[in-house]
C-alpha cells in the first residue's frame, strides 16, 4: 500500500518533488539534446558565425564565402594526390578537377533548392536559420555564389602553387 502511493507521486509529472529532482531540458525524442559542446557559447558564437547562419549578409554571399572556402583547398589534393601527381600538367589538372567537383555540388545545391526543400530544423546551436533556406530561389542565388567564389578560389590556389617558388623567394 505504501509502495502504491510513492510510485504515483512519483509518475505525477505536476508533483513538486519530481519537478527539483527530474527536470528535461527539452524533448528527449527530438534528438536536440543539450550538452556541454553543443550548449556552450564558444560553440554557438562559431556556428553562428559561419556564412550560412550569420547575420545581416545577403544569399548570394553566403554562397559566395562557403565557395571560396571549399574551392580554395580542393585544388592542392587533387594536384598533389591525384593520378597524374607526379607529371608536368599535375597542378593544371588538380585545377580542373576542383572546378569539375564545384560544378558537380553546385549542381546538387540547386536540384536541392528545385525540389521544395524542408524548412531547416531550429537547433540549439542555430535557434533562427535565414528565412533563404525555405525557398528554391534563396537556394538559387546560395548555388550562384557558391559556383562563383569556389571556382575563383580554385584558380587562385592554382596560381599560388604554380608560382610557390616565387613567392618562397619574395619571403625570404
Amino acid at each position: 500500500m505504501i509502495s502504491d502511493a510513492v510510485t504515483r507521486s512519483n509518475d505525477n509529472p505536476t508533483d513538486p518533488r519530481n519537478r527539483t529532482v527530474i527536470h528535461p531540458v527539452s524533448d528527449i525524442y527530438s534528438g536536440n539534446l543539450e550538452t556541454p559542446i553543443n550548449s556552450s557559447g564558444f560553440t554557438k558564437a562559431l556556428l553562428n558565425n559561419f556564412p550560412a547562419y550569420r547575420k545581416g549578409i545577403s544569399f548570394f554571399r553566403r554562397g559566395l564565402e562557403a565557395g571560396i572556402a571549399h574551392g580554395f583547398w580542393l585544388v592542392i589534393p587533387f594536384a598533389k594526390l591525384g593520378p597524374l601527381r607526379d607529371t608536368p600538367t599535375a597542378n593544371l589538372a588538380g585545377l580542373v578537377s576542383a572546378i569539375g567537383l564545384l560544378i558537380i555540388s553546385t549542381l546538387t545545391i540547386f536540384l536541392y533548392g528545385a525540389s521544395n526543400p524542408p524548412a531547416p530544423t531550429l537547433t540549439l546551436t542555430t535557434p533562427q536559420p535565414p528565412e533563404e533556406f525555405k525557398t528554391s530561389a534563396g537556394w538559387k542565388k546560395y548555388g550562384e555564389g557558391f559556383l562563383i567564389g569556389g571556382v575563383g578560389s580554385a584558380v587562385v590556389g592554382y596560381f599560388l602553387i604554380v608560382n610557390f617558388s616565387v613567392i618562397k623567394e619574395v619571403i625570404h
